[in-house]
C-alpha cells in the first residue's frame, strides 16, 4: 500500500471515530434519563422519609431532626446543618413556627436556584396553627404530590421516574389511611383525651371526639404552662369515666403530662404513646404511622369488647 493510501485510510478511520463519539455524546445529552442526584434537606425525618421514597436513587436526603430522645420544638441548629442548607438543591421545612430555626438558615444561605417547600404555606396554615401536619392523612397526600412535582421541575428528564415513585408511594400510604377509615367506621364519636395537640389531626380524621381542653393541649405542645382552669377541667374529664383512651407524646415529657398519665392509669384508662419524629429513625413513614394507628385501634377495640 502506498503512503498516500495509508494516509487516506488513516484519516478516514479518524473521521469515523470522531463521528461515532459525537453520535454517542449527542445520544447521552438527549437521553430520557439523567445522572442527576439532588441534594435534599428535610427539617424533620417524617418529611425526609417521604422525600427519600419519592426520589429513590435520584436524591440524597438529609433529615435534620430525628433524635428519639429530643423534643423537636426545642431543636437548635448546628454548623453541620448550615453546611447542608448551603449546598442543598431542595429544602423542605414544616413551617407554622415548628422549625423556625430553618428559616434562619435559609436567610443566612440564600441561593436563587434552590427550591424551598414550606409545608405550612402549601397548606394555607400559619404560625399559631397546629403544626403537626404529618398526622393529617389528607395533608400528607398533598405534600407528597408537591414534592414529586418539584422533583420533576428540578430534574425534568426523569419525570417518568418520579411519576412512578409517586404512584408507588401513594399506594403504600393507602394502607395506614385505610386503617384510619376503619376506626372512623367502627368508633366514630368515641371520646378520647390527649396530653397535647399532636393527636388532633389524627383524631379528626378518625372521627374521634378529642375532648381535652384546647388551651391545655396547645400550651403543652408549645412548651408553656397550661391555664390553671384547663388543668382542672382535664382532671375532671379523666375522673368522669367518659374518656376511653389517653394519647400522649413520648417526646414531650413534663411533670404535668406525667401526672395526667398517672391519673389515667389510676382511673383504668388505657394509654397510647405516639412520637413526633419517626421511631426507629430508619423506619418508613407509612410503617411508623401504621404501627401507631394500629395501637390506637387495638385499644378502642378492647374498650368495646364485652
Amino acid at each position: 500500500m502506498s503512503t498516500a493510501k495509508k494516509i487516506t485510510v488513516g484519516v478516514s478511520v479518524s473521521i469515523l471515530a470522531v463521528l461515532i463519539a459525537a453520535t454517542l455524546l449527542h445520544s447521552r445529552s438527549n437521553s430520557s434519563s439523567s445522572n442527576i442526584t439532588l441534594h435534599v434537606v428535610a427539617g424533620e425525618n417524617f418529611w425526609g422519609s417521604l422525600a427519600s421514597q419519592l426520589g429513590g436513587s435520584h436524591v440524597s436526603v438529609t433529615s435534620i431532626v430525628s433524635d428519639p430522645n429530643a423534643d423537636p420544638h426545642e431543636y437548635e441548629n448546628s454548623n453541620a446543618d448550615a453546611r447542608d442548607f448551603a449546598t442543598a438543591d431542595y429544602i423542605i421545612l414544616n413551617g407554622a413556627g415548628y422549625d423556625s430555626w430553618g428559616n434562619k438558615l435559609l436567610s443566612a444561605n440564600a441561593r436563587p436556584s434552590r427550591k424551598v417547600l414550606i409545608i405550612a404555606d402549601l397548606l394555607g396554615r400559619k404560625d399559631g396553627d397546629n403544626p403537626h401536619f404529618w398526622y393529617n392523612p389528607a395533608y400528607v397526600t398533598s405534600v407528597v404530590r408537591q414534592i414529586a412535582a418539584q422533583y420533576m421541575a428540578l430534574d425534568p428528564k426523569d419525570t417518568t421516574y418520579y411519576k412512578q415513585r409517586l404512584q408507588t408511594l401513594q399506594s403504600s400510604l393507602g394502607g395506614y389511611q385505610a386503617q384510619i377509615s376503619d376506626i372512623k367506621r367502627a368508633y366514630a364519636d368515641e371520646q378520647v383525651a390527649a396530653t397535647e395537640d399532636i393527636f388532633q389531626y389524627l383524631a379528626d380524621a378518625a372521627g374521634l371526639d378529642l375532648i381535652s381542653p384546647q388551651p391545655f393541649i396547645q400550651a403543652v405542645a408549645e412548651g408553656n404552662d397550661p391555664p390553671t382552669d384547663s388543668v382542672a377541667t382535664f382532671q375532671k374529664q379523666l375522673q368522669s369515666g367518659q374518656v376511653h383512651m389517653l394519647v400522649y407524646n413520648k417526646q414531650t415529657v413534663t411533670p404535668l403530662t406525667e401526672a395526667m398519665k398517672k391519673q389515667a392509669i389510676d382511673q383504668h384508662i388505657p394509654i397510647v404513646g405516639v412520637t413526633e419524629t419517626i421511631q426507629p429513625p430508619n423506619t418508613a413513614f407509612q410503617d411508623w404511622m401504621s404501627s401507631q394507628v394500629a395501637a390506637i385501634q387495638a385499644v378502642l377495640r378492647a374498650q368495646k369488647s364485652p
